[in-house]
């Protein structure tokens, strides 16, 4: 496989392994105990395949930098907008 395109999908999958992160901490302070359970078990299959690949070539450590800081700007915008939307519903 093309270094690009690994170095994409352990972005792209350390990307969804934040989204699942913030998602987790959001279900437990809800006490929603299956919703949590469920992203837990994401952040796990997300984070296992970005650590092997970057065990297995260290260049790949800066995708999972990289996706880890948009992962979570994403997820909080869009949760931000999410609880603006419920105060302000025009």
């Amino acid at each position: 496989m093309a270094f690009g395109l690994k170095f994409f999908l352990v972005m792209l999958s350390m990307i969804l392994a934040d989204i699942a992160w913030t998602y987790y901490f959001i279900k437990v302070d809800e006490r929603h105990s299956l919703s949590a359970g469920m992203w837990a078990s994401l952040i796990i299959c997300f984070g296992a395949f970005t650590t092997i690949s970057y065990i297995a070539d260290a260049r790949l450590f800066f995708a999972a930098v990289l996706g880890s800081f948009i992962g979570t700007v994403i997820a909080v915008e869009f949760k931000r907008k999410q609880d603006k939307n419920k105060k302000d519903p025009q």
